[in-house]
């Protein structure tokens, strides 16, 4: 048995924060149901990169283990039958701008008239109230707005995305995260609740230290590459062979980190022993330190400092992480056998468990291919269905 057995969520949801929400929650076991548009469904199916039949991989990295239902929202009989499956499900995820499923007749205030006991997520940009509330956005866009960006990358250098889609990937764990409360929520009180998720809020929370500096300090962070602002010595290194070492470490690992690098004045100093002395004299010790490693191969040095007990991890690609023994040895990148792809490796949603079943990738559905039994189970006939497809609701 997986943990979210006997959960249903009815998801709305298009391109990426929402869907990985839903994703983790159908691979932990609940019943998710996509609706998406007839003919086109979720946009992302058409996004690169695109596989030999024409399928995406941008799609399947966070569509697995779905049912597909096709609707027609702004036909009246698309709507009677999303508003049939909301009272049936435990939760509705939604990620459009605010009033518009209102507009669709599926706003929360209808569908928990239908459902008391219904959990409705709202995944917005900016939320559901607030003077930018009917602006929308994108993942960059959320960076650049929330002082993540001008964070990100080198002091001499323009402000720089996070290598991933950091905003969206982020609001899509919140989005699960709230998805859970709301249902221990209702454990306790028998009550549905409507939860509002905006993700210009989720990236501001996320600034923590930076803001705790903003707050104790009355300083605006800046950009510092990969060095730490309150920790020495914190940052990648290049290496004789073209590579990069981070290395991280706090005052227990600085006479190691000395030794392994052979910078004898360094340890000797007692002005360096703890971490605001070498803080104060940043400079002095990277400059040190950049020199002693530019002069080492990286494989061995970062085995050497590991042997030592100063962490240290090398700046992976994709490539080399995708083939690091670890993560082959964790299971962390598995497979799903799909009916026009074949099969198609996937990074698994990464929790194990003792005394449930562990998380398996599951396969992302082709468009509509639960139509016809979703709307069997809701009571519709063979006939029925046909007439709706006529009518263009399907």
């Amino acid at each position: 048995m997986k943990p979210l057995a006997g959960i249903r969520i009815a998801d709305f949801s298009r391109v990426l924060a929402g869907p990985l929400a839903t994703q983790i929650l159908a691979e932990l076991g609940a019943e998710v149901i996509k609706i998406e548009r007839p003919r086109t469904g979720d946009e992302s199916r058409s996004f690169e990169p695109i596989l030999p039949q024409g399928e995406s991989a941008y799609f399947f990295a966070v569509n697995r283990a779905k049912r597909s239902l096709t609707l027609n929202l702004k036909s009246p009989e698309g709507q009677d039958i999303a508003g049939r499956l909301a009272a049936e499900v435990d939760v509705v995820v939604e990620n459009f701008l605010p009033g518009d499923m209102d507009k669709l007749n599926l706003g929360y205030a209808r569908l928990a008239e239908i459902n008391p006991r219904l959990i409705y997520v709202s995944n917005t940009g900016f939320g559901q109230s607030g003077p930018y509330r009917d602006r929308n956005g994108y993942d960059t866009i959320f960076q650049a707005l929330s002082g993540i960006m001008a964070l990100t990358g080198y002091p001499d250098a323009p402000p720089a995305k996070v290598g991933v889609p950091f905003a969206d990937l982020t609001s899509g764990l919140w989005i699960a995260l709230s998805i859970l409360t709301g249902l221990m929520g209702r454990a306790q009180t028998g009550r549905g609740c409507h939860v509002d998720v905006a993700m210009m809020d989720l990236q501001v929370s996320l600034l923590s230290i930076a803001a705790a500096r903003y707050f104790a300090l009355d300083e605006d962070p800046q950009r510092v590459g990969t060095s730490h602002l309150g920790r020495v010595p914190s940052a990648a290194f290049a290496c004789k062979d073209g590579g990069y070492l981070h290395i991280s470490g706090s005052d227990q690992h600085w006479a190691a980190t000395c030794a392994v690098l052979g910078l004898d004045d360094l340890g000797a100093d007692e002005a360096l022993r703890t971490n605001a002395g070498r803080v104060a004299q940043r400079d002095r010790v990277t400059k040190a330190m950049s020199q002693a490693i530019a002069a080492r191969e990286r494989a061995p040095l970062a085995e050497a400092l590991r042997a030592a007990g100063v962490p240290a991890g090398e700046v992976n690609s994709v490539r080399e992480i995708m083939n690091d023994p670890h993560i082959r040895a964790r299971g962390v990148i598995g497979a799903f056998q799909h009916p026009r792809e074949g099969e198609f490796p996937a990074l698994r949603t990464p929790l194990r468990f003792q005394g449930f079943e562990d998380p398996e990738p599951g396969c992302p559905p082709l468009l509509g291919a639960d139509t016809e039994a979703i709307l069997g189970e809701l009571g519709l006939a063979a006939d029925d269905i046909a007439e709706l497809r006529a009518k263009g609701a399907l």
